[in-house]
């Protein structure tokens, strides 16, 4: 399998979840402006969405979308605790925080990224990620380590990748000490070092 990513973007979350699975994939980073990858090949031709992450798999279909390649890879090693079985209460828990993660703190953050969007807008767009926030802060209150209670799961690396854009659109997470702390514990494992590292991004 190979895995098409922009170092840093939301594609780090299943790379993320695919050594955290002991799964052996490539990596090819893409120039998302271009649409040119790190071999010269046009990616468009790979996946014409143009966006990341797009995985390929062995027999070259293609899955594209973030939450639905972290659970693909996440089912190749069942084994490993980073998604409850199929039907089971505890896995649609973990697609209800997917979900989330994807409409209500993803895109919220896209606004911020944009050099066109008014600053009235960006102040409002940060208004509704701290209520996004919020709802983080109290689900962690109970003292769980992770979002779904003490097992890691593809939902707290999707989360992970989207608090650390925090503080590239100058918001801070100490507002919300309970975040900022399971963003660090998450930071710390090493299978998510590695990914950094794999992409060349600094040490969490």
């Amino acid at each position: 399998m190979k895995l098409y990513y922009k170092a840093g973007a939301c594609s780090l979350s299943p790379h993320i979840v695919a050594l955290e699975a002991g799964l052996d994939i490539g990596i090819e980073a893409v120039d998302l402006r271009t649409k040119v990858t790190e071999t010269g090949a046009n990616f468009l031709e790979t996946n014409p969405k143009g966006s990341v992450p797009a995985l390929v798999l062995d027999d070259g279909s293609l899955l594209t979308e973030g939450a639905v390649i972290a659970q693909y890879l996440a089912d190749q090693a069942p084994a490993s605790g980073l998604i409850p079985a199929a039907g089971s209460v505890a896995r649609y828990k973990v697609q209800e925080w997917l979900n989330f993660i994807a409409t209500e703190l993803h895109k919220g953050f896209s606004p911020l990224f944009n050099p066109a969007t008014p600053d009235d807008y960006k102040a409002m767009a940060k208004q509704n990620l701290d209520r996004r926030f919020t709802h983080l802060e109290r689900t962690l209150a109970d003292g769980r380590s992770y979002l779904t209670g003490e097992t890691f799961t593809v939902a707290d690396a999707y989360a992970y990748v989207v608090l650390g854009w925090a503080g590239q659109v100058g918001i801070d997470l100490a507002a919300h000490p309970k975040v900022a702390a399971f963003f660090t514990r998450v930071g710390q494992r090493p299978k998510v070092q590695a990914a950094r590292k794999a992409e060349g991004l600094a040490a969490a």
